[in-house]
């Protein structure tokens, strides 16, 4: 058995950093040599901000799964479920392709996995059957 799983995200990769650092470099090209307005730079510059936080910040994410509870922890919202308080996962794919994790309880009752805390489907899925839990696949749901 695989249990017990521990997933961890942190925000800060080098990837961001150096799209970050890409975006701004055509950014100011834009402005210096095709002379491009201020404020049309500025304004897609904002548009960086929330990844410029993520390295900034640094936020971390988990979920794990033993035999008992499934857990989950980021800056904004903590868990503990127990796994016979869970009816079924939910595993949703959306039209940007991302998966987003649901833990839906016998009453009805629908509990949303932070996205930074969400574990790679292909991995998560199958030890969380393992686990005992019934999952169940929806792709290209619009709402739900």
């Amino acid at each position: 058995m695989t249990l017990p799983y521990v997933y961890h995200s942190q925000g800060r990769r080098p990837i961001t950093a150096f799209i970050l650092i890409v975006i701004w470099a055509v950014l100011a090209a834009a402005y210096l040599w095709l002379d491009a307005a201020p404020y049309v730079v500025v304004l897609l510059g904002a548009f960086t901000l929330p990844a410029l936080y993520d390295l900034v910040a640094d936020p971390n994410a988990t979920l794990s799964l033993d035999d008992q509870y499934l857990r989950w922890n980021t800056p904004r919202q903590e868990a503990e479920i127990a796994l016979s308080e869970i009816d079924h996962l939910r595993f949703d794919t959306r039209l940007d392709m991302s998966v987003r994790l649901t833990v839906v309880r016998p009453s009805g009752v629908k509990i949303r996995v932070p996205v930074p805390a969400t574990p790679p489907h292909a991995l998560f899925e199958p030890i969380a059957t393992e686990a005992g839990l019934k999952t169940i696949r929806h792709h290209f749901s619009l709402m739900g």
